[in-house]
């Protein structure tokens, strides 16, 4: 194998971190955590979520306790450099990924971005859909992922450690964007009688 030329030795080298877990499992916080860690240093930062999900606001991230951070709120992840502007594009380091799980588009977009462009990536979203399945392409990012970190919540009928999202509702198509009014975070036990 041949050493890399001096223009790869050069080049930035990104990043994909992945963040996954149940609805109420502090995704999002930390995502914002680590997005405002990385301003905290002086790098720039970009935030990222799908145009789908308007629960709190349309132009900002928000927690379900109710902290924001100004976002792109966008319907696939290949328009974000068009839109943020290519020049702009290229003085940033570090894009922060809110509900990954609804852009078709993201394994493309990390491997672009975090590959060639020299970008970090942030995503947080769910892995698993009320039906404990694979939700979007979320998944297909952990085999190009530096770190994975799966969070937990506590179940909202035993306060055991949950790690399923069960919906509330009759509803049974996979994308149905709500909150607590519509989901809520349940251990092994509680999901298996439901």
């Amino acid at each position: 194998m041949a050493p890399p030329s001096a223009d790869v030795a050069d080049a930035r080298i990104g990043e994909v971190h992945v963040i996954v877990g149940p609805m109420f499992a502090g995704k999002t916080t930390a995502l914002l955590r680590r997005v405002n860690a990385e301003a905290g240093t002086g790098r720039k930062v970009a935030m990222i979520k799908s145009s789908k999900d308007n629960r709190y606001a349309t132009d900002a991230v928000v927690t379900h306790d109710g902290t924001k951070f100004p976002c792109w709120a966008l319907p696939d992840l290949a328009s974000f450099k068009l839109n943020y502007g290519p020049q702009a594009y290229q003085q940033l380091d570090v894009i922060g990924i809110d509900e990954a799980q609804f852009f078709g588009d993201l394994y493309d977009f990390c491997c672009q971005a975090a590959d060639l462009d020299g970008k970090t990536i942030v995503i947080a979203g769910l892995d698993g859909d009320y039906l404990r399945r694979s939700f979007g392409s979320v998944l297909d990012i952990i085999p190009i992922a530096d770190t994975v970190t799966k969070l937990t919540s506590r179940c909202e009928l035993c306060g055991k450690r949950a790690i399923f999202t069960l919906r509330k509702t009759d509803a049974t198509q996979t994308e149905l964007i709500g909150g607590s009014d519509v989901y809520m975070p349940v251990c092994r036990q509680h999901y298996s009688i439901s």
